[in-house]
């Protein structure tokens, strides 16, 4: 068992919300229903589109739901265009490597989201693990997600840490026995702290968020 660290991918890895808002927009007006900034926190970010399609679309079926998200998903990634990391990012890969820290994501967005985003960044050969929640019986705010990506990377949750930006993600971590990092990227330090994180932080410069992500793995 090894220390490790665990990322969701959106809003933690690359700032994307903007792209996925803009992307519900277009297919939910298709359908009739508006859909801003307020509804996308509190109905869409962190939630797996199981849950999505089932909340604006109660009425169709698990087919037509899928295929509805399925085609926001298409033009979310025609939109989304460049992407950078979150500042800080590059330089705490690096210093896990130095480390052997064995780094994973863990997101609740579709396989062909987190391929499109991980080779956006360039950071495709830099995760030793990438866990989709969708793919498995549960995803987020189960804790399955994280203690797959735990145990793919044969990770100790005591010397892990986990970084995320969404409740449900840090539910999910949480319930896995992670001390997590809320990422403020999309929501404020008190909602990621009220939501169950450790500590909150801005971008992976944070110098605390630094001190303590040392002082949890054992390393320096």
């Amino acid at each position: 068992m090894t220390a490790t660290l665990l990322f969701d991918l959106d809003g933690t890895l690359a700032e994307t919300d903007w792209a996925h808002l803009k992307a519900f927009e277009i297919v939910l007006g298709d359908h009739g229903i508006d859909i801003d900034e307020a509804i996308f926190k509190a109905r869409v970010v962190g939630r797996s589109n199981l849950e999505i399609g089932a909340h604006f679309f109660p009425d169709m079926t698990a087919a037509e739901q899928k295929a509805i998200c399925d085609h926001k998903e298409a033009v979310y990634r025609e939109i989304v265009g460049r992407i950078e990391p979150v500042p800080g990012l590059l330089a705490l890969l690096d210093w896990a490597d130095r480390h052997d820290i064995r780094c994973g994501v863990v997101t609740n967005a579709p396989r062909l989201n987190a391929d499109h985003i991980l080779v956006g960044l360039g950071l495709a050969d830099r995760f030793a693990s990438v866990v989709c929640g969708q793919e498995l019986p549960e995803s987020k705010p189960h804790p399955l997600p994280y203690l797959t990506g735990l145990a793919e990377l044969g990770g100790d949750a005591a010397i892990s840490v986990a970084f995320e930006d969404s409740p449900s993600g840090l539910s999910a971590a949480v319930a896995a026995g992670l001390p997590v990092i809320g990422m403020t990227t999309n929501l404020a330090a008190a909602e990621v702290l009220a939501a169950g994180a450790t500590m909150a932080a801005s971008d992976f410069t944070d110098a605390a968020m630094l001190a303590f992500v040392r002082a949890r793995t054992g390393r320096q």
